[in-house]
């Protein structure tokens, strides 16, 4: 049985990030453990994940939702194991995924994001990605928010993200006649191509002309565009839509750490009048009692090889600030898992 500490350290915002987020936006701290009230659980921490998201959080400004303030501890999602309960769900032993944050242990007031893993046919770490909110997210965003239905001719952008690469490789489970994703550098396009079986990778980097190479991947137009970028990818999409798209609003990686002024707008909204388009974003946790049936179909497409997953990984809590940069500043790619206790599969 593991130990109860008294202490635990944890990463908290040290200051607000001003662009792009570096080591000084972040300290790591010990904290005391609390007893726990009625209710409660206790989880040690196996691995956490470092998300882009979490970006709008580091600043002041407009989010869905509120930025943290100085001293506040990160937030994000982990794999851990309960090692004391008060809560007569969840008994000692029990693997959990939840939003524990980036700690080495957290404390859970028995509401919120936390649920059983049901089963280690997968690795442990793939409940914080694929099968957490990034595959949820990708998940709802085609069959709810886009409804999407055999043939549909599919655009995914930042589709080497693991939001991305989930969507892309789901919507051609489903049936999508052609699926396009974009990304940069070479290793990634190869993987998309070889592993995650897309049509056609776009690098938007190296592109002269990017709406020119978009359409002549798709030269019938796009059905659903799964946007992960921002602003400025959406407008020079729509007007390649068909009539009937569909836009997903899943993230914005290109504008998290612009400021407000620096945002780009929407200007081509003609567009959704003559194509009867639809523009919609989603915060996953609206779905959350769909869960539980989305990962078994989700898991059953990874254990057939429909579906592929990349991670990369780091080993301690003091990697987590590090983990978190990459994600806007190298070009490795795949899910940022952290290891910090214990085996994740």
């Amino acid at each position: 049985m593991t130990q109860r500490p008294s202490t635990s350290r944890r990463v908290v915002l040290a200051a607000q990030a001003v662009g792009r987020p570096t080591q000084a936006t972040f300290r790591v701290e010990e904290v005391a453990l609390p007893p726990l009230l009625e209710g409660h659980v206790l989880t040690r921490t196996l691995c956490c994940s470092a998300d882009p998201g979490t970006r709008s959080r580091l600043s002041s400004g407009a989010s869905y939702a509120p930025p943290l303030r100085i001293g506040d501890p990160i937030d994000g999602f982990a794999v851990g194991e309960v090692i004391e309960s008060a809560n007569p769900r969840f008994v000692i032993g029990d693997i959990v995924a939840s939003g524990g944050g980036w700690a080495e242990h957290a404390i859970f007031p028995g509401r919120g994001y936390i649920q059983k893993i049901p089963h280690k046919r997968l690795p442990l770490s793939y409940w914080i990605g694929v099968l957490g909110v990034p595959g949820m997210t990708a998940w709802f965003g085609l069959k709810r928010v886009a409804a999407m239905k055999p043939g549909d001719r599919v655009l995914v952008t930042s589709a080497a993200g693991p939001v991305g690469a989930t969507a892309a490789q789901i919507a051609r489970s489903l049936g999508a006649s052609r699926v396009v994703g974009t990304a940069s550098g070479a290793d990634k396009a190869a993987w998309l191509r070889d592993e995650a079986r897309l049509d056609v990778i776009v690098d938007y980097k190296t592109t002269t002309d990017l709406i020119a190479d978009l359409k002549a991947a798709s030269p019938d137009g796009y059905d659903v565009l799964f946007d992960n970028v921002g602003n400025a990818m959406i407008d020079s999409v729509i007007p390649l839509l068909r009539p009937g798209g569909r836009i997903v609003i899943s993230g914005q990686l290109a504008d998290y750490n612009a400021a407000a002024a620096d945002v780009p707008g929407i200007t081509n909204t003609r567009y959704f009048i003559a194509s009867r388009l639809r523009m919609e974003g989603l915060v996953v946790f609206d779905d959350l009692k769909g869960f539980p049936a989305a990962q078994e179909e989700l898991g059953d497409m990874i254990e057939r090889g429909e579906v592929k997953v990349r991670e990369h990984r780091y080993k301690g809590l003091g990697s987590a600030p590090q983990a978190f940069i990459d994600l806007f500043a190298s070009d490795s790619f795949g899910r940022r898992i952290i290891e910090i206790g214990g085996e994740t599969g």
